[in-house]
This record gives C-alpha cells, structure tokens and sequence, in this order.
C-alpha cells in the first residue's frame, strides 16, 4: 500500500535576479532574506528520494533487528545449554560427594572397631609369648627324654 505524496506546498515565483551580485544587492540581500526558488517537480523528486532513503534505512533497520533477534536468540540457547549442562555436572559431583562421604564414613567406622579389637591383642600376645616358651619348655624336656640311653 503506497501512499501518495502530499500536494507540494506553494511555491514563490523564481526570482529574476541574475547570480550576479552587487555591492548595493549584498546590503539589499541583508535586510530581505531571499527564498530559493524551487518548482513542483524539484520538491517530488527531492520528496521521492527522501521516501526512497527513508524505505532503504527501514529496510536496514529491519535487517539488522532481525539479525539481532536471531544473534540474541542463538545465545539465549547457549546460555540455556550451558546452565543445563552446569546443572548435571553438579548434579554428578553432589552424587559423587555424597558417595566418598558414605564410604569414607565406613571406613572410618571400620577403624574405630578394628581399633576396640585391637586393644585386647596385646594381652594376646602376652599370652601367645608365654604359650611359645611353654611350648619350648615342653619340647626341652622331650628331648632329653628321648635322648637317654
């Protein structure tokens, strides 16, 4: 839908004075400001060409917002993809968090009873010491026994 262009807004007649100038028409120039003298098809064509550059800068505009749109767009879906990914990796690590936690605690745990059993060893001990001489002893004397001819 092209709209068409306004009527041209009335135009003073050219003037008929020659581009040569005078000092006397410099000072006449000062007080009487003179218009340019434009004619119908100037002031179209002029106006055809600011509608020409005004649909070429919209077109731009249009361009370069469509392009920003899909650019915007395009990172919106990295950063969705990067927080989702953000989101396993964590999810991932508080899982294996929470599975070195639980078995470091059963080691833990493993020591402190291999501990309480471990106190009472050394009066095994004590007691495999005196068992051993006894055992000694015993041999000792068996072969002297034996030995007697």
């Amino acid at each position: 839908m092209e709209l068409e262009p306004p009527p041209p807004p009335p135009v003073d007649p050219p003037s008929t004075c020659s581009d040569q100038r005078t000092a006397s028409d410099s000072t006449e120039d000062d007080r009487t400001e003179s218009k340019p003298s434009l004619s119908q098809t100037d002031i179209l064509r002029a106006l055809e060409v600011v509608e020409r550059d005004s649909s070429a800068i919209a077109e731009s505009y249009g361009s370069l917002f469509a392009s920003l749109r899909l650019a915007l767009s395009e990172v919106t879906n990295s950063s969705v993809d990067h927080l989702q990914c953000f989101s396993d990796a964590a999810g991932r690590l508080q899982e294996s968090v929470l599975d070195a936690s639980t078995k470091g605690n059963r080691y833990i745990n493993s020591c402190l009873r291999l501990n309480e059993e471990m106190k009472g060893i050394d009066s095994l001990a004590t007691q495999l010491k005196l068992l051993r001489r006894n055992v000694d002893a015993l041999d000792s004397a068996v072969n002297k026994l034996l030995r007697l001819p």
